[in-house]
Order: C-alpha cells, then structure tokens, then sequence
C-alpha cells in the first residue's frame, strides 16, 4: 500500500504498539494477541533479536491484517534491510535525516524521534510523517499542549509513559497517536502466555482511543 493509505491507517488507529523484548518466540502469538484486541499497527524493534526475520514471518503470518513496522531504526543502512524485509513504516527514538529521506524515496511512512521543539521541527521540514516525542514521561501531556500552540501542523507521537492514565491525557493535549510498550506488550503477561491478558490491555486502549474521538 501506499505510504498515505498506511499513514492514515496508524492515524485511524490512534495506536502504535511497541513490541521489544529479548525472546523472538512469542512475537507472533503476541501480534495475533493484538489484532483480537483491535490494535492493528505494531512496530518491532531492532532491539529484538532476528528482528528482520520476525517482520519476514509476521508478515507472511498475519498479512494485511496488521500494519508492521520496523522500530529503533537508527540509521539508512537498516532502515533499507527492514524495508526490504517487509516493513511498512519505521520508527526511531533520534533523528536521523537520511533515514527520513530513504523513506520518502520508498514512499514508506516514517516517525522519527525528537524531544526539543528545534528537533520536532527539523523532523517535519525534513519530511517526518509523525514525530514520535521521545521519553515523553519526561516532558507529559502539558509539553503537548504547549507545543501545539506555535506548532499546530505537526502529528506528534508520545512514547514512553503512555498508559491507561495517561493515554487519555496525552490524546487530550493534541497527540496525533499513541505510542505504547511494556504498557500493552506486558512482559509479564508475555513471559506467562497470557495471550488473553495482552488482549484485554488492547481492547483497553482502543476504548480509551475511542472515547476522546467521541468527546
């Protein structure tokens, strides 16, 4: 699909799951997980071990039912291997503008990171799709609230911090979406298998997604 189809996809959404944690193993049953909980857009990290081989499977597993992306992509050299590994958007915690220009020239969406208002700007003038506001528990909801006042046309990502209580908060201040981890991809619920657990968080998020585009 087209880098506007997929980009509007993670905005429909409102949700971003971050899936990173050392076992490969149950990444597929956790992304199966996720799409019975609604959350249909999920990145794998490249902190993941064979996290090119897990887009590979994933994507031969679950298809079009789920919006696969590459995360913590530091640089143009991996950006390009898990593009041509089959993700359809890539996520990093810094900003990289060859990274940004790759995925333009692939027509693939890009979120790279950004924490100071100079960095959230170079990111869109760059071509960022979303700029992904990274640790946002550092800065909270208010830092949204402040920076959408001089930079209203910018999507912004929180990631890190984002949970039930907060995720209504940071949606409220003019998040674009949610980008969220341990919070929804449990490692505790992982480590047990509790596909169910992993679920359940999912359908909670998306409710909460559901309620401040009602409100």
């Amino acid at each position: 699909m087209s880098r506007e189809h997929n980009l509007q996809r993670i905005l429909r959404g409102g949700i971003v799951a971050v899936v990173r944690f050392d076992d490969p193993e149950p990444l597929l049953a956790v992304m199966e997980a996720l799409c019975a909980g609604g959350v249909e857009v999920a990145e794998v990290t490249f902190t993941v071990p064979n996290a090119l081989e897990v887009i590979r499977a994933a994507q031969r597993q679950l298809g079009s039912r789920m919006l696969l992306g590459a995360g913590t992509v530091l640089d143009p050299e991996t950006a390009r291997a898990a593009l041509l590994a089959g993700a359809e958007f890539l996520v990093a915690p810094t900003l990289n503008i060859d990274v940004i220009r790759l995925c333009r020239r692939y027509d693939k969406v890009v979120i790279p990171g950004a924490l100071t208002p100079t960095e959230v700007l170079r990111a869109w003038e760059a071509g960022a799709d979303i700029v992904k506001v990274f640790p946002a528990d550092v800065v909270g909801p208010a830092f949204f609230r402040a920076l959408r006042g001089p930079l209203p046309q910018v999507r912004l990502m929180p990631t890190g911090g984002v949970d039930v209580a907060t995720a209504g908060l940071f949606l409220k201040a003019g998040a674009a979406c949610l980008g969220i981890g341990g919070q929804l991809v449990d490692p505790q619920l992982v480590a047990a298998g509790d596909w169910a657990g992993i679920t359940h968080l999912a359908q909670q998020y998306v409710e909460i997604v559901r309620q401040h585009r009602m409100s």
